[in-house]
Formats: C-alpha cells, structure tokens, sequence
C-alpha cells in the first residue's frame, strides 16, 4: 500500500527557512517520481518541484527558482524540500505526490506533474506552511 506523510511545516516569518520531508512506504523512491505541490485558499494547485526517480534531475517552478531545493535519501525512502528565503506567497499546505509509471521516461513524467497534464495517483495528508510578513 502506497503511503505518503509529509512533515516539517510551520509557521516562520519572511524571509526565514523550513524543511519538509515527505516519508514514502510501500514503494521506493527509484521507482518513481515525486513532485511537491502546493495550494492556497483560493488559488488553484501549483506544482512546486520535482525528482526523478532514476537519475534525480530535479525541477522547479519558475516561483521558487533559486530559493527551493528538493532532494532524497533513498536509504531512509524520505524526500526534503528545502525551502529558504520564504516569502508570504509561499503560504500554503504542501503536499508531496508520486503516480504510477506511465509509458514515458520519468522525466517526462515529472514534467508533466509540475505543469497538471499528469495526475497523481498518491498524495499525502500534506503540511501547513504559513510566512508572516
């Protein structure tokens, strides 16, 4: 069974820095990607950033670029989002997803989940994030 927890968030002012993790059971993370998204009241899902699960080229949007680092620790199945430099539009819950393998490369497939044209088909219970200006 395919679980997913995410941990980490908070409340921090901006400017200031959180790590999230997000702890996968029932499969490994070299078997599919996993990509961070986001969702503020109001505002439609946002694809934060992604992993492949193969050869861990990463991605972001656009939003977080330069401020937002994901990366793995395949020996604990657990994925981070490092989050610095927060700002009050970063507020949101977080939610890290993963879906199963479609007949594209990984790469592709996280593509995909960043821009919405692939749904996931596991998602956590997600973690509040809230920035004060």
């Amino acid at each position: 069974q395919v679980q997913l927890v995410e941990s980490g968030g908070g409340l921090v002012q901006s400017g200031g820095s959180l790590r999230l993790s997000c702890a996968a059971s029932g499969f490994t993370l070299d078997s599919s990607p996993i990509v961070w998204f986001r969702q503020a009241p109001g505002k439609e899902r946002e694809g934060v950033s992604c992993i492949s699960s193969n050869d861990g080229s990463t991605y972001y949007a656009d939003s977080v670029k330069g401020r937002f680092t994901i990366s793995r620790d395949n020996a604990k199945n657990t994925v981070y989002l490092q989050m610095n430099g927060l700002e009050a539009e970063d507020t949101a819950v977080y939610y890290c997803a993963t879906g199963s393998l479609r007949d594209i490369t990984v790469q592709a497939m996280c593509v995909g989940f960043m821009d919405g044209d692939i749904d996931y088909d596991f998602w956590g219970q997600g973690t509040q994030v809230t920035v004060s200006s």
